[in-house]
C-alpha cells in the first residue's frame, strides 16, 4: 500500500538543511515542486483529499474582515490542520492575490526580502501563477525587497502554502516573497511599504512561520502560547518582550521562538497599517499532539488571524482543555473516540493524512490504556492496544486505530475497499493491578494479563465471554498466546494483573 511519509521529525530537521533542490526553467520561469511527497502529498487526488477533510474539520470562522493570518509550515501530518484553521478564516471571501511571507531555512539567496520573479509555483494540483506586476512594485517601492530567485529554488515555507490557497481559490494568484532580513526595523518597513501597496485590494498576506522548535511537548506549549499572545496583540514590543523571555529562561532543547520571525513580523505591521484592530490566536498544536511526533523533541504550531473587525466570542478552543481524571465516559466523549478512530484510518487510506487529535471533553485529555478492535462481518480484522495510558487518551485512541488497521502483523492492512464492512470497538480501560491468585479473576469482568518468566500476553475482558470459556480455559489460551504451555498458569512464577474496560463500537451507538 503507498502511503504519504513524513520524516520522523515532520520536515522540522529536514527543513533546516541546506539540499540543493530543484532548479528555476528557464524556458518556463515555473518553479516546479521541491518537497511534494515529503512535506504534503505528491499525487493530486490524494492532495485534494487531504486538503478537503482538513477544512472539513477545521475551526470555525472567528474574524471579521481578516486582511493577515500567520499558519505554520511543517509536514501536512504534523501542521496541517493548524494551517487549515488560518485559512478557513478567510471563508467566502474573494481573494484575487496571497503574498506569502517565508523563512529562509537554506541560507541560499541574499540577506534581504527576496522576492520571486519568475511566472508561477508548480504544484500537483497545476499552475499558481505570480502576480508579477504586483511583485514588481513591491521591488521598485524600495523598502529592502530584490528579485531573487535562488532564495526559492528549495525553499519550503512557501511552497507548503500554495496548495491551501489553490483549493480555496482557484483563480488566486501569490506573491512569494522569503523574509532574509530580520532586523525589527527593516520588517517594520516593508510591511508598510507592503501594505500601501495591496490597500484596497483583495489581497491576503500570509505569513508562514512554526513556532518554538525542539522543546518537550510540554514546554513548547508554555513557550508558544506566550509568542502566540504576543503576536495577536499586534504589539512588536510584545513580541520582543516574550522572545526576549524565552531566551532568558533558556529551556532545554529550545533553539527558536518562530523559525519565520521576520515573516511574522512583516505581517504584523502590514496588519496594522491596513486597519487591523485584534488579533487572535484561533488554534495551536506542537507536533507531540500528533501521533507520529516526540513529545520530548517538538515544534509549535499556531494559527493567528489579524482583522479589521471586532473579535467575537470564542468558538474553538486554542490548545487543549485541562485533563478529567474523574468521572465516566458519556456518551459524547465515545462519539469522538469512534469518529476519530473511524477518520485515522479513513484519511490515511484517502491521503496518507491522519488527523490531529483533538476534541471532546477533559475526560478524554486523562491518560489511560486503550484498545482498538476492527472486526468484518464480526469477525476479527485487527486488535492493537496498549494497557498503560501515554498521553491524551484521545491521543492513543487515534494511534491504536491506525495500528490495528494497518500494524497488525496477523493481518494484512486494511484496505479501503473493506471500510464499509468493518466496524470499530473502542475499549477504555481501568488501571491494572496485581492479584495473588487466579481464583481472584471474575471470568466476562476481568481482563487479565499473565506473566510468565520473560513471555507475557493480554486478553481484553470481552474474549472469555466472546469464547464461552471459564476461567482455566482463560489463563490455558493465554498460556498459549504467550507462546507457552497450556498449564503454564499454574506455575509458582506465574503473575496476573487485572483490569477492567469501558467497550463501546459503532455498531452499539448507531
Amino acid at each position: 500500500m503507498r502511503a504519504f511519509v513524513c520524516f520522523a521529525l515532520g520536515g522540522m530537521l529536514m527543513a533546516c538543511s541546506g539540499t540543493r533542490g530543484p532548479m528555476l526553467d528557464p524556458n518556463t520561469a515555473i518553479r516546479p515542486p521541491a518537497v511534494a511527497g515529503q512535506f504534503y502529498p505528491g499525487d493530486s487526488p490524494e492532495l485534494r483529499a487531504a486538503l478537503d477533510s482538513f477544512f472539513r474539520t477545521g475551526s470555525a470562522q472567528q474574524a471579521d474582515d481578516a486582511v493577515a493570518i500567520v499558519v505554520p509550515h511543517a509536514g501536512y501530518l504534523y501542521s496541517g490542520q493548524i494551517a487549515a484553521d488560518a485559512y478557513r478564516q478567510m471563508a467566502g471571501r474573494r481573494v484575487d492575490t496571497v503574498v506569502i511571507l517565508g523563512a529562509n531555512h537554506t541560507g541560499r539567496g541574499r540577506p534581504a526580502m527576496s522576492v520571486y520573479s519568475g511566472a508561477g509555483f508548480r504544484t500537483p494540483l497545476g499552475i499558481a501563477a505570480v502576480d508579477r506586476d504586483l511583485a514588481a512594485s513591491i521591488v521598485r517601492a524600495g523598502a529592502g525587497a530584490v528579485f531573487d530567485d535562488d532564495a526559492h529554488a528549495a525553499e519550503h515555507s512557501i511552497e507548503v502554502q500554495v496548495p491551501f490557497v489553490q483549493r480555496l481559490w482557484p483563480s488566486a494568484a501569490i506573491v512569494p516573497v522569503v523574509i532574509g532580513d530580520l532586523d525589527p526595523d527593516a520588517c517594520a518597513r516593508f510591511g508598510r511599504s507592503l501594505a500601501s501597496l495591496v490597500a484596497g485590494r483583495r489581497v491576503l498576506i500570509v505569513a508562514s512561520s512554526d513556532l518554538s522548535h525542539y522543546p518537550a511537548a510540554r514546554d513548547a506549549s508554555a513557550i508558544d502560547v506566550r509568542t502566540l499572545d504576543a503576536i495577536a496583540s499586534l504589539d512588536v514590543g510584545r513580541l520582543d518582550a516574550a522572545i526576549a523571555l524565552t531566551k532568558a529562561e533558556a529551556p532545554r532543547n529550545v533553539v527558536t521562538s518562530a523559525c519565520g520571525e521576520g515573516a511574522i513580523r512583516v505581517a504584523m505591521a502590514a496588519a496594522s497599517a491596513l486597519g487591523a484592530r485584534t488579533g487572535r490566536t484561533v488554534a495551536y498544536a506542537n507536533s507531540g499532539d500528533t501521533i507520529v511526533g516526540d513529545a520530548e523533541r517538538a515544534v509549535g504550531y499556531g494559527a493567528v488571524v489579524f482583522s479589521r473587525g471586532e473579535r467575537p466570542p470564542a468558538a474553538w478552543p486554542v490548545g487543549r482543555p485541562p485533563a478529567d481524571p474523574g468521572g465516566p465516559l458519556d456518551a459524547a466523549d465515545r462519539r469522538v473516540l469512534l469518529q476519530l478512530a473511524r477518520d485515522t484510518i479513513t484519511r490515511y487510506l484517502e491521503s496518507g493524512i491522519v488527523p490531529l487529535p483533538r476534541g471532546g471533553s477533559g475526560r478524554l485529555q486523562r491518560e489511560s490504556g486503550v484498545f482498538v478492535t476492527l472486526r468484518k462481518r464480526g469477525v476479527l480484522r485487527g486488535c492493537i492496544g496498549r494497557l498503560n495510558g501515554q498521553g491524551p487518551l484521545v491521543r492513543l485512541a487515534s494511534m491504536m486505530a491506525f495500528s490495528a488497521a494497518f500494524k497488525d502483523t496477523r493481518f494484512e492492512p486494511v484496505r479501503a475497499d473493506e471500510l464499509a464492512e468493518i466496524d470499530i470497538e473502542v475499549s477504555v480501560l481501568t488501571p491494572m493491578r496485581g492479584v495473588a491468585s487466579a481464583a481472584e479473576i471474575v471470568v466476562g469482568r476481568d481482563g487479565v494479563v499473565l506473566v510468565v518468566g520473560d513471555r507475557s500476553a493480554v486478553f481484553l475482558p470481552s474474549v472469555a465471554t466472546e469464547q464461552g470459556w471459564d476461567r482455566e480455559e482463560l489463563l490455558s489460551n493465554l498460556a498459549v498466546k504467550a507462546g507457552l504451555p497450556p498449564a503454564a498458569w499454574r506455575e509458582k512464577n506465574a503473575r496476573f494483573q487485572v483490569f477492567q474496560a469501558v467497550a463501546f463500537s459503532e455498531r452499539d451507538e448507531r
